[in-house]
């Protein structure tokens, strides 16, 4: 059954410039896609036409009858005064109208038995209970948990919460309400790691259909099926998630070149045949001018594809500072806190050259208060912190601010970067500001244009300890691949705050995983993280479980079972390297299927000796 149809749809905001070109496409129940496209390519004016905010010049929109249709990035106005609880049950307002009919109901049947009250309330009864009008506590509780809604937060004032706060509540309340057709424009902007994860997990267990505008790669491979790219106004379709869509836009684009290339070798030949053609003719064959005018026709035909062109890539380089010494951070006992909250404590760390770490942890845990500190920004409350004497930084700060937004792009990179006229314009031609954006004024950038222009002067700069605190922010899928191919060859120390875990998975070779006011330093890449994670919920998990077995008065555990339990703990970890360095290996050899199918089979023996071991543990620890 098809729950959207978009039919030649067509939006003009200025003459002569479709947003919206003929644009077509069908999304079927249940489906979840991913929409595609560069920033300005008509993604969110297709939302706004969905939901009846625009209007559409030409086309045609159906949506399947009955279907309840919600877009997470609006927020809706509510009275004045109202707690977050309040607009969460504001999702069930169509529950409480049946109960307050319900009880109507009751009231007159204490007087009224008559067959028509006792059908009507029998029907109004069972819609609520198949709505789920008993669970509304439940479900309540179970979505605000998810989405790390807090207890107090329900008691907040709903006007009183940040911007990505407000985008968490009003997602929850869409989810409450029991939308079937939800359309996301960017829900993850705004979401620490822990409520993304959340999400996805609500998405992929979700009923209805899913329409998501997204600049998070890893969300796109985790909850879409096919992705529908806008391209020139028009709709390309990818049968895959966002991983498939990169590698198969690909494959298109050296096919249509191919294409084209052969269409020019072709061109060439019949110009040249055309020309021997004519020249027959007028020696005598007047019929051969005929077949040159025929050969002519095809050559204008095939002269009209035009070349394909893929987006352009980073042509500079970070200009690297060579590091001397051991030492390029060391934190020893750091503390930090305002006011009675304390953010951190405890803290202690060494960073030594060429490590890339990502710092990560939920919102307000303190993760840009502590980048912070490392450029001194802030002071500590105890302990110290110590940069290595041949250490030069170079600082990319959540919210990018310049000395004086009157200067356009041009004139800051003059003035901050002392270059030449030439190399500021090369250097913002490879960050994509070209032609007259060069004389834009930099308070009129958007905060990722903003973010771009920053970097690119950072690269200019002799560094090696590149600090990164949400560097992904406000970016396209284009300007966060010109950032990774700014990164790619910079082999000095990094850090980085980060939510986007496919920027995160690329280039971390060491976590921090900020929780609780502690760091815990994980070395190794991010699906080595996860891994990691998981196997320490089952420790948690199998703790738990054998706490409720074991007596109160606990026997003495004989020395010889401490011992094999050291034993075994130390194979758990030798064999948890060794599945590490496999999965390491086969990033390595990604593209050598026999190779990759001899790692699997070497992987699954491992992870099947490790499951033992796992079960021996949990009996001996018992």
């Amino acid at each position: 059954m098809t729950d959207i149809s978009v039919n030649n749809l067509v939006k003009c905001f200025e003459i002569g410039e479709n947003v919206l070109d003929g644009l077509s496409f069908t999304v079927t129940e249940g489906e979840r896609v991913g929409i595609l496209g560069c920033n300005g390519c008509g993604k969110t004016t297709l939302f706004r036409i969905l939901t009846g905010e625009l209007r559409a010049d030409e086309g045609e929109i159906a949506i399947a009858p009955g279907k309840r249709l919600g877009l997470i990035s609006q927020i809706p106005v509510y009275p004045a005064g109202w707690t977050t609880g309040q607009v969460l049950r504001d999702a069930f307002k169509r529950l409480d109208a049946l109960a307050a009919r319900m009880d109507e109901l009751t009231e007159r049947m204490e007087h009224d038995q008559s067959p028509a009250l006792l059908h009507e309330y029998d029907r109004l009864q069972d819609d609520y209970r198949r709505l789920g009008g008993y669970e509304t506590d439940v479900d309540l509780a179970r979505v605000a948990n998810g989405l790390d809604i807090s207890a107090a937060q329900l008691d907040q004032a709903f006007d009183s919460l940040s911007g990505g706060e407000k985008t968490r509540v009003n997602l929850a309340r869409l989810i409450l309400e029991k939308t079937d057709i939800l359309l996301l424009d960017e829900p993850t902007n705004h979401l620490d790691l822990h409520a993304t994860e959340g999400l996805e997990d609500y998405l992929l267990r979700f009923k209805g259909t899913v329409l998501a505008i997204s600049h998070d790669r890893y969300f796109l491979d985790r909850i879409a099926q096919r992705c529908i790219e806008i391209t020139d106004g028009r709709a390309e379709f990818y049968s895959g998630n966002y991983s498939f869509y990169v590698v198969e836009r690909q494959r298109r684009f050296e096919e249509k070149l191919k294409q084209y290339e052969k269409d020019q070798a072709k061109i060439e030949q019949l110009e040249r045949a055309a020309a021997q053609m004519h020249l027959w003719a007028f020696m005598g064959n007047d019929k051969l001018h005929k077949r040159a005018f025929s050969m002519e026709k095809r050559i204008e035909k095939l002269s009209q594809s035009e070349r394909p062109t893929e987006q352009r890539k980073l042509s500079v380089r970070f200009k690297e500072r060579d590091f001397v010494g051991d030492e390029v951070l060391v934190m020893d006992d750091i503390a930090k806190g305002f006011g009675d909250r304390v953010l951190f404590s405890g803290l202690e760390a060494l960073v030594t050259g060429g490590e890339r770490i990502a710092l990560i942890g939920d919102n307000g845990t303190g993760k840009s208060t502590l980048v912070k500190l490392i450029v001194s920004e802030e002071k500590p409350d105890r302990g110290f912190l110590y940069l290595g004497p041949t250490v030069r930084t170079a600082y990319l700060p959540q919210m990018v601010h310049f000395e004086n937004e009157e200067r356009s792009a041009l004139d800051s990179m003059l003035w901050e970067c002392r270059c030449t006229p030439q190399q500021a314009r090369d250097r913002l031609a490879a960050f994509g500001f070209r032609g007259e954006d060069v004389f834009t004024p930099v308070g009129a950038l958007s905060g990722g244009e903003k973010s771009r222009l920053r970097l690119c002067m950072l690269m200019g700069g002799d560094v090696n300890f590149l600090i990164l605190d949400e560097p992904t922010n406000h970016l396209d899928i284009a300007s966060r691949e010109w950032m990774e191919d700014a990164l790619s060859d910079y082999e000095q120390t990094l850090l980085f705050v980060s939510h986007d875990r496919y920027f995160i998975a690329k280039f971390a070779t060491r976590i921090w995983a900020l929780q609780d006011g502690r760091v815990t330093d994980f070395r190794g890449g991010y699906a080595d993280y996860l891994a990691w994670r998981e196997r320490q919920a089952v420790f948690t998990q199998a703790e738990k479980q054998r706490e409720k077995k074991e007596p109160k008065t606990k026997p003495q555990r004989p020395k010889n079972n401490d011992r094999a339990l050291q034993r075994l703990e130390r194979e758990i970890q030798r064999l948890e390297e060794k599945i590490a360095a496999l999965d390491r290996e086969a990033e390595a050899n990604a593209s050598d299927y026999q190779k990759l199918m001899e790692l699997a089979a070497e992987k699954e023996e491992q992870e099947a000796a490790l499951l033992e071991l796992y079960e021996r543990w949990e009996e001996l620890s018992e």
